[in-house]
């Protein structure tokens, strides 16, 4: 069974804490437009998902030695990161619609 790697899970929330107050973490930063940073986060979040689905079903028909903990970390990850993605793109798009209504 595998145990689940609290000082790695605190590094990650830690880094995901930083990256949504606009923060750069110890990391090289790269320069990205903002389309690129958009494909990134999406896929990112397909892969979450993706990952989850994958622990779920391994679970589910006793194909691998996940705890169930793990299995639920791993979709409240997923589910944590489509959230914050709808929330982006519900922001977005009211910009858009605020700087469409402006006046000349």
């Amino acid at each position: 069974m595998n145990e689940i790697n609290t000082e790695n899970l605190l590094v990650q929330m830690r880094e995901m804490a930083a990256q949504a107050k606009g923060q750069v973490p110890n990391r090289e930063v790269e320069a990205a437009d903002f389309g690129n940073l958009l494909k990134r986060s999406v896929d990112r979040v397909n892969e979450l998902q993706r990952e989850s689905r994958q622990a779920k079903e391994a679970f589910q028909t006793g194909t691998s030695d996940m705890s169930l903990a793990e299995v639920m970390l791993t979709a409240e990850k997923a589910s944590i990161a489509f959230q914050t993605m709808l929330q982006v793109r519900n922001k977005v798009i009211r910009a858009y619609q605020d700087v469409i209504s402006m006046p000349l």
